[in-house]
């Protein structure tokens, strides 16, 4: 299964949220991460990149922008945002039926994970440990699909 974890600029949430998921070591399941407004080629905030060493993940890339190639890979795709849900669905036809805003998916209710750019690294903790919840959720129910026949 192929996941594609969505955010703004891709240099903060979503490069988080892959990580997170991609420590989880599930087999079967690959994940990469975008953004609906990055720039290509930008690295993981130093706020993130902090967090996701700290807690001994694998390192996120550079930034990419969403495109037709990634949204044809994906088959989910989990955004930060109802916006960025909705903005990939008006952007790419392929992403309807399987794009969905994270914490809505894995059943913590309709919020948002607030953006920490700009922030301090509190901001990033905050988000992070948000992330942390919601990835171990989807970590969960990944796990629980893969061993079913």
């Amino acid at each position: 299964m192929n996941i594609l974890f969505i955010c703004t600029g891709n240099t903060c949430r979503s490069p988080m949220a892959e990580a997170l998921l991609k420590g989880e070591q599930i087999p079967g399941v690959e994940v990469r991460s975008a953004g609906i407004s990055a720039m290509a080629g930008l690295p993981p905030s130093r706020h993130a990149v902090t967090l996701i060493s700290r807690h001994g993940l694998p390192a996120a890339g550079p930034s990419a922008n969403a495109d037709e190639e990634l949204v044809g890979w994906a088959d989910l795709i989990l955004t930060m945002t109802d916006g960025h849900r909705r903005a990939l669905e008006r952007s790419f036809r392929e992403a309807k039926g399987k794009t969905f805003r994270l914490n809505s998916y894995v059943g913590l209710g309709e919020r948002d994970i607030a953006d920490p750019f700009g922030g301090n690294e509190s901001d990033y903790r905050i988000a992070f440990d948000e992330l942390k919840e919601a990835v171990g959720q989807l970590a969960e129910a990944l796990r629980r699909n893969m061993r079913q026949p």
